[in-house]
């Protein structure tokens, strides 16, 4: 059984920013074919002066202790960050924040910064905003992850595009 610091176990019991944004400026969905885990991200941007920050970002995860703490101190990380700061957030910050995480749970981590990035792009793309080179070229590297994640998830249901 992993050791857990004692971060990782308050973000576990008491998740920071648990929870769906209604009307979400952007939303990123990642998931781990191989564990299961699955992390939707949700922000809200707000100017500031000429920049944009990220006013608010909660999250859902299904998964296994790493994967919630990791997604809730993402969630730290990323508020009130300028879109450019957030978008330089990845997984050592992460890692570092919960005072470490078993080598076999680090893959948590990369998700959590994996979803924040994917809510990024989705707002950039949503708003006819140009996008970074290199976001979009991280989402290019997950889309495959993430359609694999889709088709394995996927409800029946018509419309229903949650995985």
């Amino acid at each position: 059984m992993p050791m857990y610091s004692d971060k990782v176990l308050d973000h576990f019991r008491s998740p920071h920013n648990y929870g769906k944004i209604e009307k979400a400026d952007g939303i990123g969905k990642v998931g781990n074919v191989s564990c299961g885990d699955i992390m939707h991200l949700y922000i809200k941007v707000a100017k500031k002066g000429n920049k944009e920050t990220i006013a608010d970002v909660k999250f859902e995860t299904f998964g296994c202790a790493a994967a919630i703490a990791t997604s809730s101190v993402v969630t730290d990380l990323a508020k009130g960050k300028t879109l450019e700061q957030a978008m330089k957030i990845d997984n050592q910050d992460v890692v570092k924040a919960l005072d470490g995480l078993p080598p076999i749970k680090v893959h948590c981590s990369l998700l959590a910064a994996d979803a924040l990035k994917e809510a990024i792009y989705d707002y950039f793309k949503r708003n006819k905003k140009p996008i970074p080179k290199e976001l979009e070229q991280h989402h290019k590297r997950l889309a495959k992850d993430v359609k694999t994640i889709h088709e394995k998830y996927h409800s029946n249901e018509e419309g229903n595009d949650d995985f």
